[in-house]
C-alpha cells in the first residue's frame, strides 16, 4: 500500500466508446491532486496526463479518466496531495554529493578533536598508506573557531595521509603524511590564487586554501570506474529522495563528463543534468570536438563553462574591495586573475557557451560583472547595452550569463545584473548557515548587500536558486524553508535574518522551477506543468503554499516522477524523505 493514495488499476469499460477510437491513450494519468502547475497561464489542477513522458492535458480528474485513460493507462490517484512541477537544483556538484556519500561525513561536527576521532576510528579500518577522505568540517561552528592544524590529524592517523575538505570546498585539513606524499614543505610557494596557511616557523600548518589544494589533491589516486559508478548512483538515489529532477552540474570535468554521456547512452540517468565544464576541462573538450554537439540526450546537456572569480567567505579567500572587517589586511584571493578571467569568459561566449562565474566577495562579483560585460561588448554583433525596453543586453539575455552565489554585493553593482542580463544564481541555505559569522566578516555596511535576494529581484534581474551540494544538503525544501523565513531550522532568529530580503512562498517555489529552468535555457521543456513539456513531477506530504512557514524544511517527498517513470517512492526505510548517509 502507498503512504499517499494507491496505484489504480486500469478499465477500458468506463473509457466512452467514440473517444476509445479516436485518440491514442495516455501512460499515466495522475488523478485527485492539488497541482500547483506554475504556470501562470493555468496555475492549478486537480489531474494530468501523459504520453511518452510529455504532458498532453491538464484538467479535472473525471475530464481526463474519460478521454484519456486506456486498458494500459497507470492511473495514480494521490488522495488529495500536494503536487509540484520537478525541483531543478540551479548549482550542484553531482560527484561531489555521490563522494561525501562514500566517504567520511564530517557535516555537524563540534570541534576538530570530534573530526580527529573520526578519522582515527576510520584509520584504525584501513591499511598503512591508504588515503582517508571527507568532507563537511566548519571551524565556524566550533567554539574555538579557528583553523585546526595537523598535529591533530597526525596522531589520529599516523601511517594514513588524510585529506579533509572544509564545508564550502575551498579549504582542506590535510596531515604530515598527506604533504610528505605530495612534496609540500615550508619551501613550496603559495600558488597564484591559494595560500598555504604557515606557523610561525614558517612550516604548513595542514590548511590549504582554494588552489593551494590542488598541491596535495594530485596525490590522491584516482578512483576506478567503478568506484565512480558507484558515487553517480549514491548521488542520484540521493537526488530523487528528495524530489531533485534536475540539476545544473556546476564545474564537471572530462572524467565526469564521459561518465555522464556513457549513463545518458545507456538510459541510466535518472536526472536532466545540464553540465557547466570546469575551467580545466574546457580546453580538452574543445579538442575533442565536444563544441560541435553539446545535446548529447534529453537527460544530458553541456551548456556553459565554471569559472572561478575568488574562493569563499567562510575561509575568507573571498575577494574583497576593502579588507575583511575581522581581519584587518585580508583582502582574500582572486582564484582567476581579472584580465585572465575576461579572456576566459570571453573565449566561452566566441564558442556560444553560457558562462557560470564563481563570485562570493564583493571584488569577485564586480570581476565577475566587468569579465561578463566585457564579452557581451564584444560579441558579434555588438549587444545594445541600455538601448531596449528593459534596459538589457538582448543578446546576453539569449546568451544568459550567470554569476554564483553572489554573496557579497556592492550596493552600487547590484543594478548591473538586471542592465546587463546578468542571471544571480542564489542558494539561499548559505545565508542561513553564514547569518552566524557573515556581519563579523564584512561589517554593517556591507552586510547590506550580502544576500540581497529581494534587492536584487526588484531591480528586474532574473533569478535562479540552487544548494551547492554537497556543500549544503541537496534538500530543495530546506532552501525554499531558508528563503521564505531566513531562519535556521531552530527558528532563529525570530523573524528571521535580515527579513527585508525574505522571498514569498511562490518565488522561493518558482526559483527552483521555473526559474531554474530558464537559466538553462530549458524553459521550454521543465519548470512547469504544462501541456507539451516532460512529465517531470513530485508529490509532497505537505503543500509548500499553505503549510506552517515552520515546517516548510520538514516537507517530505512521496513520490519523484521523471518522464512520466516512477524514480522514488517514499517507502518505511526514508521515514524523512532524506537520503541515508546525508
Amino acid at each position: 500500500m502507498h503512504l499517499f493514495g494507491r496505484v489504480v488499476l486500469p478499465a477500458l469499460a468506463l473509457l466512452p466508446p467514440a473517444i476509445a477510437d479516436a485518440q491514442e491513450r495516455a501512460d499515466l494519468i495522475l488523478v485527485n491532486g492539488v497541482i500547483h502547475t506554475m504556470d501562470p497561464q493555468r496555475p492549478s489542477a486537480d489531474a494530468m496526463a501523459a504520453i511518452g513522458g510529455e504532458i498532453i492535458a491538464i484538467g479535472s480528474s473525471s475530464e481526463l479518466l474519460a478521454s484519456w485513460r486506456g486498458p494500459d493507462t497507470v492511473v495514480i490517484d494521490v488522495g488529495g496531495k500536494a503536487v509540484l512541477p520537478g525541483l531543478i537544483d540551479a548549482h550542484g556538484h553531482v560527484m561531489g554529493l555521490g563522494t561525501a556519500l562514500r566517504t567520511l561525513d564530517l557535516v555537524g561536527t563540534d570541534s576538530a578533536e570530534e573530526v580527529a576521532a573520526i578519522v582515527a576510528a576510520e584509520a584504525a579500518e584501513r591499511e598503512a598508506g591508504e588515503w582517508i577522505l571527507g568532507r563537511g568540517w566548519d571551524q565556524n561552528d566550533w567554539e574555538v573557531k579557528e583553523f585546526p592544524t595537523r598535529e591533530l590529524l597526525d596522531r589520529a592517523a599516523p601511517e594514513n595521509p588524510v585529506f579533509l575538505s572544509r564545508v564550502d570546498g575551498h579549504a582542506v585539513w590535510v596531515n604530515t603524511p598527506a604533504l610528505e606524499a605530495a612534496g609540500v614543505t615550508g619551501d613550496t610557494p603559495d600558488p597564484e590564487g591559494g595560500r598555504i596557511e604557515r606557523g610561525d616557523s614558517g612550516e604548513p600548518t595542514g590548511i590549504l586554501v582554494d588552489n593551494a589544494e590542488g598541491l596535495v589533491f594530485v596525490a590522491i589516486p584516482e578512483p576506478d570506474h567503478d568506484e565512480l559508478a558507484a558515487r553517480l548512483q549514491a548521488a542520484e538515489d540521493a537526488m530523487a529522495a528528495v524530489g531533485l529532477t534536475g540539476v545544473h552540474v556546476m564545474g564537471a570535468d572530462s572524467v565526469d563528463v564521459k561518465l555522464y554521456r556513457e549513463w545518458a547512452s545507456e538510459g541510466r540517468l535518472k536526472q536532466r543534468l545540464v553540465v557547466y565544464l570546469s575551467d580545466g576541462a574546457t580546453v580538452q573538450w574543445w579538442n575533442e570536438g565536444g563544441a560541435a554537439s553539446t545535446a548529447e540526450t534529453e537527460k544530458f546537456l553541456v551548456r556553459g563553462v565554471k569559472f572561478y572569480a575568488d574562493g569563499a567567505l567562510g575561509s575568507r579567500g573571498a575577494a574583497l574591495l576593502e579588507p575583511y572587517s575581522d581581519d584587518p589586511g585580508n583582502r582574500g584571493l582572486y582564484v582567476t586573475d581579472p584580465d585572465t578571467l575576461t579572456e576566459r569568459v570571453a573565449r566561452a561566449v566566441e564558442h556560444g557557451l553560457q558562462p557560470a562565474i564563481h563570485a562570493i566577495g564583493d571584488a569577485g562579483v564586480r570581476a565577475a560583472l566587468e569579465a561578463i560585460e566585457a564579452a557581451v561588448r564584444s560579441s558579434s554583433p555588438p549587444a545594445p547595452c541600455g538601448g531596449t525596453s528593459t534596459g538589457r543586453c538582448e543578446a546576453a539575455s539569449d546568451l544568459r550569463p550567470r554569476i554564483e552565489h553572489s554573496q557579497v554585493i556592492a550596493l552600487e553593482d547590484i543594478p548591473r545584473y538586471a542592465r546587463s542580463g546578468i542571471i544571480a544564481s542564489y542558494q539561499p541555505t548559505h545565508a542561513t548557515s553564514d547569518m552566524y559569522w557573515a556581519e563579523d566578516r564584512v561589517g554593517p555596511e556591507r552586510i547590506q548587500g550580502a544576500y540581497a535576494w529581494r534587492r536584487m529581484r526588484e531591480t528586474g534581474a532574473h533569478l535562479a536558486c540552487g544548494s551547492d551540494f554537497p556543500v549544503e544538503s541537496p534538500n530543495p525544501f530546506f532552501g525554499i524553508y531558508a528563503a521564505v523565513t531566513r531562519q535556521d531550522q531552530e527558528g532563529w532568529p525570530e523573524g528571521g535574518w535580515r527579513p527585508e530580503e525574505r522571498m514569498t512562498r511562490e518565488e522561493a517555489l518558482a526559483c527552483f522551477t521555473r526559474d531554474a529552468a530558464w537559466a538553462a535555457g530549458m524553459e521550454d521543456e521543465v519548470g512547469t506543468l504544462s501541456v507539451g513539456k516532460r512529465a517531470d513531477f513530485i508529490v509532497v506530504d505537505q503543500d509548500p503554499l499553505v503549510a506552517p512557514e515552520e515546517d516548510l524544511w520538514k516537507i517530505r517527498v512521496l513520490r519523484t516522477v521523471i518522464d512520466g517513470v516512477t524514480v522514488y517512492e517514499a517507502g518505511e526505510g526514508t521515514p524523512d524523505g532524506e537520503p541515508s548517509g546525508r
